[in-house]
C-alpha cells in the first residue's frame, strides 16, 4: 500500500506544469466527465498550491473530440478535425476551472486561439505574473494549430513559463513501461529513464516533439497514474512514484 503523503516534506519543485489527458478527465466512462476526478484534481492542486507550488495546466480533449479519429472515422478534413479538438480542450479546462474554484482555489484559463469572451489569450508574462500570484494557471487550445499535440503544447508551456518538472498525469498507467501493461501482464516499469531513450525506443509516453523539446531546455518529467490519490503532492513532493524521465529523483 502506497503511504499517504508527507505533509511537512519540502517540494522538489518550486514550479509545475500538469499534464492531464482528457482519458484521464473522463474516468472509467471514456467520454465526457467524471466529476470524481475533477474532484480529485482540483483538492490535490489545491494542497500543492497550499505548499507554495505554482501550478500551471495543459489539458488535452481525447474526452470529447480527437482530430485524427475524426478524420478517420468521419472523413472531416484533418485540419478541421483538429481545430475540434483544439475547441475540445477549451470545454475541458472550463470543467476543470468550475472544480477548482468550487474548492477556493483562484484560476485562470489562458487560450492559444482568441476567445475573449470565456478565456484569456495566452501571454507569457501575464501567465507568469499569475502564477507569482498563486493563480493556478489552466492552457487551453493546445498550441493553436493543426497536427501538434498536447502533449507538445504541454512540453512548450512547461518550457516558457521556466516550469521545474513536467507532470505528464496518465490514467490508469503507473508511469512507463517496455510494453502495454493493459495487454501485457509481464510488462515491466521504468523507475527512470533518459530523454533518448523514449526516442529510440519508441515507448510513446509522449509524442517526439515533446520528447525533444524537453531533452533540448533539460525539463525533467514524472509520469504517473492521476487516478492513485495522493498522487500529484507525491510527483510535486519528488517522492519515487510512477517514471521519471531525465533529471534525478530528490
Amino acid at each position: 500500500m502506497t503511504p499517504p503523503p508527507d505533509p511537512d516534506r519540502r517540494p522538489a519543485y518550486r514550479r509545475v506544469l500538469l499534464k492531464l489527458s482528457g482519458e484521464a478527465l473522463a474516468g472509467e466512462g471514456g467520454t465526457g466527465f467524471d466529476p470524481t476526478v475533477l474532484q480529485l484534481v482540483a483538492t490535490e492542486v489545491l494542497e500543492v498550491s497550499r505548499r507554495g507550488v505554482q501550478v500551471a495546466i495543459v489539458v488535452g480533449g481525447g474526452n470529447i473530440a480527437r482530430g485524427s479519429d475524426l478524420s478517420r472515422r468521419l472523413g472531416i478534413d484533418e485540419v478541421t478535425g483538429h481545430t475540434m479538438g483544439i475547441l475540445a480542450t477549451v470545454v475541458n479546462g472550463l470543467a476543470l476551472m468550475d472544480a477548482m474554484e468550487r474548492v477556493g482555489l483562484v484560476v485562470r484559463v489562458q487560450s492559444s486561439i482568441e476567445m475573449h469572451e470565456i478565456a484569456e489569450p495566452f501571454i507569457r508574462r501575464r501567465a507568469l505574473r499569475h502564477l507569482e500570484k498563486g493563480r493556478v494557471v489552466i492552457f487551453v487550445g493546445g498550441t493553436g494549430s493543426p497536427y501538434f499535440s498536447t502533449d507538445t503544447a504541454a512540453a512548450l508551456r512547461a518550457i516558457e513559463i521556466q516550469a521545474d518538472a513536467l507532470l505528464m498525469a496518465k490514467k490508469g498507467v503507473s508511469g512507463v513501461y517496455d510494453k502495454d501493461p493493459r495487454e501485457h501482464p509481464d510488462a515491466v516499469m521504468y523507475a527512470h529513464l533518459d530523454y533518448m531513450d523514449i526516442l529510440n525506443r519508441d515507448l510513446r509516453v509522449m509524442d517526439a516533439t515533446a520528447a525533444a523539446l524537453c531533452k533540448d531546455n533539460n525539463m525533467d518529467i514524472v509520469v504517473f497514474d492521476v487516478a492513485r490519490p495522493g498522487n500529484i503532492v507525491r510527483a510535486v513532493a519528488g517522492d519515487p512514484i510512477g517514471t521519471l524521465v531525465g533529471g534525478a529523483r530528490r
